[in-house]
Formats: C-alpha cells, sequence, structure tokens
C-alpha cells in the first residue's frame, strides 16, 4: 500500500510539472473533460444525417464521451439521473454523411491554474463476482 501512495504522488508530481507549461486554455480544456468523465457536466450528444438534415439520435444527460473508441466508432455512456440509477452506454458509427455534435449544456467552474487530478483507491481493488 505504500508503494502505491508513493506512486500516485510522483505522477502527482510529474503532472505538476507539465502544468507549468500549459496555457489557461489548455488548463481548463482537461479540467472540463475530466469532470464530465466523472458524471459532473451535462452534454447533449446529437448526430445528424449529413443528407437528409434529418436527427437520428439525441442524448441528454451527464455523459461521458469513449476516450479509446474504434476508429469511426463514438461510445457515450451516460449517468441514469431518472432514479434507477446505473448507466446507459451508445454507441454511434460514423459514415461518410453522419455528423455528431456535442454540446456543453452549462458552464463548468475549473481551475484554469491547476490540473484536476482524481484518485480513486477504491478501483484498484476489482468488483469480483462469482456465478451467474
Amino acid at each position: 500500500m505504500k508503494k502505491l501512495v508513493v506512486a500516485a504522488l510522483a505522477g502527482v508530481v510529474a503532472l505538476a510539472g507539465l502544468t507549468g507549461c500549459m496555457s489557461d486554455a489548455d488548463i481548463a480544456s482537461e479540467n472540463v473533460s475530466k469532470a464530465a468523465d466523472n458524471f459532473e457536466v451535462g452534454r447533449r450528444v446529437t448526430v445528424v444525417n449529413g443528407i437528409t438534415d434529418k436527427y437520428l439520435l439525441v442524448i441528454e444527460g451527464y455523459c461521458s464521451l469513449g476516450n479509446s473508441d474504434k476508429e469511426r466508432e463514438i461510445s457515450v455512456t451516460c449517468k441514469d439521473v431518472t432514479g434507477y440509477g446505473g448507466f446507459k452506454k451508445y454507441f454511434v458509427t460514423l459514415s461518410d454523411n453522419v455528423i455528431v455534435l456535442t454540446e456543453q449544456l452549462q458552464a463548468s467552474q475549473v481551475s484554469t491554474e491547476r490540473s484536476r487530478v482524481v484518485f480513486k483507491p477504491e478501483s484498484i481493488i476489482p468488483d469480483i463476482r462469482v456465478g451467474g
């Protein structure tokens, strides 16, 4: 456990060193993205057919866009805020005539001076389930 804490602190120090080279806009953008990845930012994702100008799909909520999607695919994971809890995941396959617009619904109050670091120690211990 001690090694884990030391490794995490080393990562924070390294990130702090890199932050000195970044512009205010880069830091704010990074912090808004981290907030969205933690389901703190309301978004509207609109998928439009570029030929017919018709909406194919509109997703609204506290959503995170996929960071390691396959080429020509976008995944959207949203927190269910209807009272049932849980999450919903959507996949959009891009083609030559599909346009995806992601809009942030409200301003985020983030720092332009410090990069945000999210450390979740509970993610180190996996959720192991046995059986069906």
